[in-house]
C-alpha cells in the first residue's frame, strides 16, 4: 500500500487530506499506538484537525465489512456461523460516549468500555473463518440489546444468501426466541445454557428444574438425554449435554440435533466456538481497535469498523502466505531492524 498524500518524489504535500485508505495503512503499519495524535506526528503536512474531521464526517458502517469479506470469503453448504460479544476497554477513559460498565469475559471483570457484538463465518472444510458482521453495544443510543443485534445480524446473513448449516454462540444468546428461529430455518444450534435454566427430563412426570440440579446416569453422561426446556413448544424437545471443561468448570448444551448421540462429538462442535475469541485476541492486539483515545460516539464507530476491515486485510494476507497475523506485524518490527542495522539512523560511536 501507498500512503496517500505522498507525491511522486516521496515528498510529503505541504497539506495532507486524511483518507480511509491512509487511517488503514497507519492501523497496519503502527505497533503500539493507534492515537490521531500519533499519525500526524508521523507524517508531515497532516494536521491532527484533519484526522479528527475524518473521523467525525464520516460513517463507516457494518456493511463495509461484509463489502470486503465477500471478495475473499469461501462459503460452503456446511458453514457455521458463531456469534459472541467482547468489550474494547476503556476503563482508564471517563469521558468516551459509548462506553458503559459491563462484564468483560477477556478481564473476569466489571469494566468500562465499548460493546461489540461480532459474528463469524467458519468454514469447516478449510478450517478458516472470517468476520461477516457486527453490531455496537449501545441500547443509550439505540435501544438495542445484545440479543437485537443478534437477530439483526441473522436476518442480513439470510437477506445475502450465506449458506450455513450451524449456528454457535454463548449462553447469554441462547433465549427461547433465538433458538427456535433457528429450529423453524432448517437450521442446527449448539448453545450452552445456564445452569439455572429449567427444563423437565421426565416427560412431564415431574416440575421443570434447574439443569444443574439434573441426575445423571453413565449411559446419559456419554450419549446426552432428551428434555424440554420451559418455554419451549410441548412437542418440543432438544438433546441436553453435560460437557466437563476442565477440573473447575462445567457447561450444558442444548442442540436440536436429535442425532447428536455422543459428548464427545458436541464438544468438538461447541469448540468450534472459540474461533471467535480468536478473533477477538487478533483484532486487540494487531489493529488498535481498542485503543483510540477520542471522545466522540462517531470518532469511535469509524475507529472500530476501519479497525475491522484492517483485520480482514491482514488475516488474508495471513492466509496466502501461510503465516499469522501476528508474524505479519512482527515482520514490518524485522524490516525496521534490518533497516537500521544497515542504515543506522542514530550511530554508536
Amino acid at each position: 500500500m501507498v500512503l496517500v498524500g505522498l507525491n511522486n518524489n516521496n515528498k510529503p504535500n505541504k497539506t495532507m487530506k486524511t483518507t480511509a485508505q491512509l487511517y488503514k495503512q497507519f492501523l497496519v503499519s503502527s505497533q503500539i499506538n493507534y492515537t490521531c495524535t500519533y499519525l500526524s506526528e508521523h507524517l508531515e503536512g497532516l494536521d491532527e484537525n484533519s484526522i479528527y474531521r475524518f473521523l467525525q464526517n464520516h460513517r463507516f458502517r457494518p456493511r463495509l465489512v461484509w463489502e470486503k469479506t465477500r471478495e475473499v470469503i469461501k462459503l460452503s453448504k456446511n458453514g457455521y456461523i458463531i456469534f459472541d460479544d467482547t468489550v474494547l476497554d476503556k476503563n482508564f477513559s471517563f469521558k468516551i460516549e459509548g462506553s458503559r460498565k459491563q462484564y468483560s469475559g477477556d478481564k473476569h471483570k466489571v469494566i468500562k468500555g465499548i460493546g461489540v457484538v461480532t459474528c463469524l463465518y467458519y468454514n469447516p472444510e478449510l478450517d478458516k473463518y472470517w468476520i461477516l458482521d457486527f453490531r455496537i453495544f449501545d441500547p443509550e443510543r439505540d435501544g438495542k440489546s445484545k440479543v437485537d443485534h443478534l437477530h439483526d445480524m441473522i436476518e442480513s446473513i439470510l437477506k445475502r444468501n450465506i449458506p450455513f448449516k450451524i449456528a454457535l454462540m454463548d449462553s447469554w444468546y441462547a433465549t427461547t426466541k433465538t433458538m427456535l428461529w433457528l429450529d423453524s430455518l432448517g437450521k442446527v444450534f449448539y448453545c450452552p445454557i445456564k445452569s439455572n435454566r429449567l427444563v423437565d427430563d421426565t416427560e412431564g412426570k415431574e416440575s421443570y428444574r434447574q439443569v444443574g440440579l439434573l441426575e445423571w446416569n453413565s449411559e446419559e453422561l456419554k450419549q446426552g438425554k432428551l428434555i424440554k426446556v420451559k418455554k419451549f413448544p410441548k412437542s418440543k424437545k432438544v438433546k441436553l449435554f453435560r460437557v466437563i471443561v476442565s477440573n473447575n468448570k462445567t457447561e450444558y448444551v442444548i442442540t436440536n440435533n436429535l442425532t447428536q448421540d455422543s459428548t464427545d462429538s458436541c464438544q468438538k462442535e461447541t469448540a468450534i466456538r472459540w474461533n471467535i475469541e480468536q478473533f477477538h485476541r487478533e483484532t486487540k492486539q494487531n489493529t488498535g481497535i481498542e485503543k483510540c483515545q477520542c471522545r466522540i460516539n462517531r470518532h469511535q464507530r469509524n475507529h472500530i469498523c476501519l479497525g475491522v476491515q484492517v483485520w480482514i486485510f491482514l488475516a488474508e494476507i495471513a492466509s496466502k502466505t501461510k503465516t499469522t497475523i501476528y508474524q505479519i506485524k512482527k515482520g514490518l518490527l524485522d524490516d525496521y531492524m534490518t533497516q537500521q542495522l544497515r542504515n543506522p539512523s542514530l550511530v554508536y560511536c
